[in-house]
Parts: C-alpha cells; sequence; structure tokens
C-alpha cells in the first residue's frame, strides 16, 4: 500500500479521537498524515492529494461516519477506506462485532446505503433514524454538552422522558406502499444496521445486506409498562413484547407524526420534524 490519510474527528470520543489515532502508527507501517475532519471543505480537492494504491482511515464515532458519507457524497473514491471506532456509542463497530481500538476495512460498507429525506433534505445514513423518544434524548443531550463541565447521560435523559417530559405520538407508516396506524407512539426508527443510540439493538434481526430496512415502532402502552419494557432494547429483547412493539420490513419506510419530534440520524439531531421517508438504494 502507499501512505495513510487519517481523517479524525477532534470531538469524538470525549476529545480523545486524535490521541486515540496517533496509535495507528503502531498498526500500519506505512507514512501516516493527519487530517481534522471539521477542517476539510473541498473532499475533491482533498482526494486529489492521494495517488491510488494510499488509503484513507476514518477515525472517529458513528457521526464522525455520518459526516463523512454526506460530504463524500457523489464523489468516486478509488483508494481504500479503513475505519478506527474511536466514539463513544460505535454502533457501526458493534454491528459488524468489531472492537473498538482495531482499524478494520470498511470500503465495500459505504456504497449503496439508504438515504432518508427529511424536510426537504437529503442525508445518507449508516446505522438508523431515530424519531421519537430516542430523538428527544439526542436534542436534550446536545443541550447539556453546551454547558461547560455538563456531560450528557442519555439513560436518566430517556427515563426521565419516559417518566415524566416526553408524550407519546399517533403515528401513520407506510412500508412499501401498506399503510399502518399506531397510537401512542414512542419510538419508530427505521434501521440500516442493528445498532443505534449507543448500543441499543434496535432491530436484533435487521441485516445491513438484505438490500431491506428494519421499522421499530413502540407503540400503545403506558408510562411505566414502557419504562419496564423498554430497557430490553440493549439486549434486543423489547421485540418479544409483540402487543408494543411491531417490525416492519421493506424497501421505502415514511413515518408521519401528529406533532413535530425531534428526529436523529446516525446521532445527529434535527428539531421539529412531523415526518419522514427512507429509502434503501
Amino acid at each position: 500500500m502507499g501512505n495513510g490519510f487519517v481523517i479524525y474527528n477532534p470531538l469524538s470520543g470525549d476529545g480523545k479521537s486524535e490521541e486515540n489515532s496517533k496509535l495507528l502508527e503502531m498498526i500500519f507501517d506505512d507514512e501516516l498524515e493527519y487530517y481534522d475532519i471539521t477542517r476539510i471543505t473541498n473532499y475533491k480537492t482533498f482526494f486529489s492529494g492521494m495517488e491510488k494504491d494510499d488509503y484513507i482511515i476514518i477515525a472517529g464515532g458513528d457521526g464522525t461516519l455520518n459526516r463523512f458519507i454526506n460530504d463524500t457524497a457523489g464523489i468516486d473514491i478509488p483508494q481504500e477506506i479503513f475505519y478506527l471506532p474511536s466514539g463513544n456509542g460505535n454502533d457501526f463497530a458493534n454491528d459488524m462485532e468489531k472492537t473498538s481500538g482495531n482499524p478494520f476495512k470498511i470500503t465495500e460498507y459505504l456504497k449503496n446505503l439508504p438515504t432518508a429525506e427529511v424536510k426537504g433534505k437529503k442525508y445518507r445514513f449508516i446505522n438508523g433514524v431515530g424519531f421519537g423518544i430516542d430523538g428527544y434524548c439526542c436534542q436534550v443531550g446536545d443541550e447539556l454538552e453546551k454547558i461547560p463541565g455538563k456531560k450528557a447521560d442519555y439513560t436518566k435523559i430517556a427515563v426521565k422522558g419516559l417518566l415524566f417530559d416526553f408524550a407519546p405520538r399517533n403515528a401513520k407508516v407506510t412500508v412499501d406502499g401498506r399503510e399502518y396506524f399506531y397510537k401512542k407512539v414512542w419510538i419508530a426508527p427505521t434501521m440500516f444496521g442493528r445498532y443505534y443510540g449507543g448500543g441499543m439493538m434496535a432491530a436484533p434481526q435487521q441485516n445491513r445486506n438484505s438490500g431491506e430496512l428494519s421499522l421499530v415502532v413502540f407503540h400503545g402502552a403506558g408510562r411505566l409498562r414502557t419504562l419496564c419494557i423498554f430497557p430490553g432494547i440493549f439486549k434486543g429483547e423489547h421485540i418479544k413484547h409483540k402487543k408494543s412493539v411491531a417490525i416492519h420490513t421493506g424497501k421505502e419506510i415514511t413515518v408521519e407524526f401528529d406533532r413535530p419530534t425531534p428526529l436523529q440520524i446516525d446521532g445527529e439531531t434535527i428539531r421539529d420534524v412531523t415526518g419522514y421517508k427512507v429509502y434503501s438504494d
């Protein structure tokens, strides 16, 4: 191989992603060059400085991957791409059954990614689109992270939201042309992988190589019952509660809520959303 170009996110992994990326020098024998992803403004120019046998290493978390796949949409990248999971959640790495701290090749996994349409804009995603209390948790967490010295505890945010602050929505979902209606919907994520939200196995039967997406609708239950069932999502056990959790699979999925709700795409928050559409390529 040629030289390695390391793209790191200084905000990932509690600010330790750059430090962690330096460990790559113990793994790769080639010369490595380091670039802050927040300072790359033109990827066509960036890639033009590489030879075909050079390679790229992305160091960061799911948000870093999301930024890279969207900023490079429509650009042909002939170089091999590796990933060093060094974020806080690392849901993509979990889905690949890879451990943090060990880089692995992801070139093929960045092709034919699904697309989400939200408020007239298109986004590619690598894990899932969350709509409901998951999006609410991301929004509250974003606000807390802006306070100096504050660190978001998403488990506490979720519990408080389930018990007091988040009101479930009514939803209409359309999967490959078939319509379904649900009341008291707590979450309605569409998943490309199995994991999202920093370790929640929302869709344990989802296969990112299948060409289909999985919609998970957690609905109908009151606050206390929902709070009892919800922890099972970390091991994928929530799907046993078939009266409260519905799974739909398909290539084109639309979710509409009756009230504006925060939404997250691979952990990146979009506020005041009433609906989204996703489709696989």
